[in-house]
């Protein structure tokens, strides 16, 4: 079952991807947004109207961030051997952890914004991860348990910014960087994330390609760890790490530029994509 955000007409709502469309949710279920839905527990109420005809077309719509509203976005760095290897940091026995926040979101086929105090915006393709049941000091035995789904997240970096000293934040928060989309598909498709495949393209370039399997810190481990620091909501979001094949450890850097279109495919989720438009 794949479930997006959007907003038409200047409405905010949530819906069923089907073949034919989105199914609005929001006009036919009482919670008025999808991270209340997810809290709901009750996600079949949402498969039980896959009959129903489409509200929209698909492309008819303004996609919102699948999750528009999370109470926390919780980002994992240098989750990749590659990606390790190719900045040259040493790996860490924890998972390295940062912030991101809601309003640095976007949908898919929304602009990445390069911004105007930038030359080094870069690509990170990623799997985010979807909570659906809250927790504390998650068992990694029972994480995938609290999973509601998977989606496809870029990540998008401003590079100068974030070297302005060791704390990321100010690379990875910049208005209209993260891109989160285009639907979550539901855990009960994707049992094993570890069979997942993602692959980033830049202007139909691969750029990074990769089996989640590498994730040095597993899904369920991040679950267990993030879990223990403060409880896990449903909506809440882990983006998993991204794989090597960053720009900026190209020789020359490969920077995202206005015109450029961005890409992330996840096997069995979909694909992500986004044009960049540098900030007027």
């Amino acid at each position: 079952m794949k479930l997006c955000s959007f907003i038409k007409d200047g409405h905010a709502s949530y819906g069923l991807v089907t073949d034919t469309g989105i199914v609005d949710l929001g006009k036919r279920l009482p919670e008025p947004t999808l991270r209340d839905f997810l809290g709901s527990g009750d996600l079949g109420r949402a498969a039980a109207l896959a009959g129903e005809p489409a509200d929209y077309a698909f492309d008819a719509v303004e996609h919102a961030p699948v999750i528009p509203n999370p109470d926390k976005i919780i980002c994992v760095g240098l989750n990749y051997h590659a990606h390790v290897q190719e900045t040259g940091r040493e790996e860490t026995v924890n998972p390295v952890l940062f912030a991101r926040y809601a309003g640095s979101q976007i949908g898919h086929g929304q602009a990445l914004v390069k911004p105007l105090e930038s030359i080094e915006f870069d690509y990170e393709g990623e799997v985010a991860v979807i909570l659906g049941k809250e927790g504390r000091r998650i068992p990694e035995t029972e994480a995938l348990a609290h999973v509601a789904g998977y989606a496809c997240y870029n990540d998008a970096s401003v590079r100068d910014w974030q070297k302005h000293t060791h704390q990321f934040m100010p690379g990875k928060t910049f208005a209209n960087t993260g891109a989160f989309g285009p639907w979550m598909v539901t855990a009960d498709e994707i049992p094993d994330p570890k069979a997942l495949h993602l692959q980033t393209r830049l202007n139909g370039q691969v750029v990074q390609d990769t089996d989640v399997s590498l994730l040095i810190t597993s899904i369920p481990r991040l679950i267990a760890y993030c879990s223990t620091i403060l409880p896990l909501l449903p909506g809440d979001v882990i983006v998993s790490g991204t794989p090597g094949g960053v720009g900026a450890r190209r020789n020359p850097p490969l920077w995202m530029r206005d015109g450029d279109i961005c890409e992330v495919e996840i096997s069995g989720i979909g694909t992500l994509s986004n044009p960049v438009k540098a900030e007027a």
